[in-house]
């Protein structure tokens, strides 16, 4: 058992009641055509929770679009076809009869044209959930042309509130567009076809696009919004860095600090902790704001990050260190959960979320189809037969 899932590192209420040690998703398998990150991060999730992905990279070495090597890749398989090559698309149609999902990230048009669309492969099976990614979805105007995380989430409008007041809005990298309304969006959409084929027992199309997954993340602030709680200015809201209760402080060292002590209760934690003795307005009113801000902000700079989050471990006034990538590993609470593990070297992120009974293992390198394509037909062949 991998060293992250072992029973004593689990919850209380998790031991002891384990029934299998492949993830909730043990025995549905998945055929991904290898495109760039938003697709292949969704098949990974698949693959974490317990899916057998087998990863189809297509042409020749160095030919046609993937993301680059790493955990986008794990826990999957992989087996190169030239599709051009009539044998190999035939071996491939093969697979995916006895496949449960298929999943490609390519504009609108092009699995068509390579013979390998929803009509084509839902005649040969009916059972198949056909998970597409794109960036504008397969209709609308926009639908063919060209775009990236930015583009998607700018016209979703998730990117205009993220930024300072009077600046210009600052991309959140490409986890909006790429992963979170994209990729995991896709995961989810399987995941409920897949729970409505064991009713039906028909497969059906996944058409997850990233401008409606960014759209839904804004959820929230169009409710904000219509009860007067978000005004139309970037930056001077109680969330987006315009409240100094909601922000982060530089602190001596350079490092930086996260606050986030909405309630009055936890606001009081923030001013005792921090040794502010003056009586300061009522932390809600933002008119107030600025004052409270320039006391927070000399304060956090008389120490160091990480002697400011010792000043305030164990308490509720949610302050913590803010950390890089490549550092969060090394706080304890990360590390006694285990959120991050090493697979093939590599530090990377544990598979979410976690199961009682049926937890994920400890993702596996990629690994490559040792008996081709005829070797994946004979066993999944056999499975679907049973």
């Amino acid at each position: 058992m991998p060293e992250y899932d072992q029973p004593a590192t689990r919850p209380a209420h998790q031991r002891g009641r384990v029934t299998q040690e492949m993830g909730p998703l043990d025995g549905v398998k998945v055929v991904e055509l290898a495109s760039l990150a938003p697709a292949p991060f969704g098949a990974m999730v698949l693959a974490d929770l317990g899916a057998e992905v087998l990863q189809i990279r297509r042409g020749s070495p160095g030919e046609g679009l993937s993301a680059p090597a790493g955990p986008l890749d794990r826990g999957k398989r992989t087996l190169a076809l030239d599709l051009k090559n009539a044998a190999d698309l035939a071996a491939l149609l093969e697979i995916i009869q006895v496949a449960d999902v298929f999943v490609e990230g390519f504009r609108p048009g092009v699995t068509e044209r390579l013979g390998l669309g929803p009509d084509e492969l839902l005649e040969r099976n009916s059972r198949l959930i056909y998970a597409r990614m794109t960036g504008w979805g397969q209709d609308g105007p926009l639908a063919t042309s060209a775009g990236h995380d930015i583009n998607y989430i700018a016209l979703a409008g998730a990117l205009e509130p993220i930024g300072r007041a009077g600046e210009r809005p600052v991309p959140p990298l490409n986890l909006l567009g790429d992963f979170a309304g994209g990729g995991m969006l896709l995961a989810l959409g399987v995941i409920a076809a897949l729970y409505e084929r064991a009713r039906s027992g028909a497969g059906q199309v996944v058409d997850a696009a990233m401008v409606d997954g960014s759209a839904l993340l804004t959820a929230f602030l169009h409710g904000m919004h219509a009860n007067g709680l978000w005004n139309e200015i970037r930056g001077t809201n109680a969330l987006d860095s315009g409240a100094p209760f909601y922000d982060t402080y530089e602190c001596a060292d350079g490092g930086h600090v996260a606050v986030g002590c909405v309630e009055p209760q936890f606001f009081a934690q923030l001013v005792d902790g921090l040794g502010i003795e003056t009586e300061l307005p009522f932390h809600l009113d933002p008119r107030g704001w600025p004052e409270i801000r320039e006391q927070i902000r000399a304060k956090f700079k008389e120490r160091t990050r990480d002697e400011w989050a010792e000043r305030f471990a164990g308490t509720d006034a949610c302050v913590t260190p803010v950390l890089s990538p490549w550092e969060a590993h090394e706080h304890p609470h990360n590390r006694q959960r285990q959120v991050f593990v090493e697979v093939d070297g590599l530090r990377q992120p544990a598979p979410a979320p976690r199961f009682s009974r049926t937890p994920a293992t400890l993702p596996r390198p990629v690994q490559p189809v040792s008996g081709g394509a005829a070797d994946v037909v004979a066993r999944w062949g056999a499975d679907h037969a049973s």
